[in-house]
């Protein structure tokens, strides 16, 4: 098992990238804190990692709150002693999320307080933890429009995932001698609730797929997998990475011609 004797604590749980790894980690032999701002759901992920024989704990948590973020870390400790891995996955794309002229203020403030306060919250509360546990790693979720931008408007999203990507990148380099590996994980476009909400007829389906060069949508199990190995001690050296799981586009789109 890769991760036998660890403990991870995972945002956004309840659905999607957060669920698939927190039922992965938990297989891989992690003792899992799960944490969403949904209860039900993440109560459910919690139940099938426990009812398979693992180990986990659901806690609700607003990510975008300093006292709920420093109430899931101490959960985490409380519950299982130590803290190892910190995902810090939770995030949104708001519907009404478009360009500079359109998006609102509200919007643009809602989607930083959870994608970019929240990580930052994560890590406020969650490195002493891990300096406690002599080390580990932190996976925070960037995008592939950290890089790119995106072919559509989220203008929004997109900042706030670029902010993410610098983030990592600065706190890899102040906390690598204490053992502490930061990396951005970017998933390209996946077939999972947050983008089909947009994505909600074939055309707009095909009209996004014919930019993919593997030709099909990754599935957030394929995430989950990336975060696994990046959470693992077979990425002792790699930090500091904007870790990209896309299905080429980058390189499709970022190839000289």
């Amino acid at each position: 098992m890769r991760l036998q004797n660890k403990v991870a604590l995972i945002t956004g749980a309840g659905g999607g990238i957060g669920k698939e790894t927190a039922l992965l980690f938990a297989a891989e032999g992690a003792s899992v804190v799960c944490v969403d701002y949904n209860a039900g759901p993440n109560e459910e992920v919690a139940a099938a990692i426990n009812a398979a024989g693992g180990k986990a704990i659901a806690v609700k948590a607003d990510v975008s709150k300093a006292a709920d973020c420093e109430a899931m870390v101490k959960a985490a400790e409380d519950t299982y002693g130590k803290l190892n891995i910190i995902f810090n996955n939770a995030g949104i794309s708001h519907a009404d999320d478009d360009d500079a002229i359109t998006t609102s203020e509200e919007v643009w403030d809602l989607t930083f307080q959870i994608n970019v306060k929240g990580v930052f919250l994560g890590c406020k509360y969650g490195i002493p933890a891990l300096r406690r546990a002599g080390g580990g790693s932190i996976i925070n979720t960037a995008s592939f429009v950290a890089i790119l931008g995106a072919a559509t408007p989220q203008l929004a999203y997109t900042a706030s995932k670029g902010a993410v990507l610098s983030m990592s990148r600065e706190l890899s380099a102040i906390h690598a001698r204490e053992g502490i590996r930061v990396n951005a994980l970017c998933p390209g476009p996946l077939y999972t609730e947050l983008l089909m909400k947009y994505l909600n007829t074939e055309e707009k389906r095909q009209r996004r797929l014919v930019h993919i060069p593997m030709g099909r949508f990754g599935q957030a199990k394929e995430i989950a997998y990336a975060a696994l190995y990046l959470a693992s001690e077979e990425s002792s050296f790699v930090t500091g990475s904007e870790f990209l799981v896309d299905g080429g586009i980058t390189a499709a789109y970022t190839t000289p011609l």
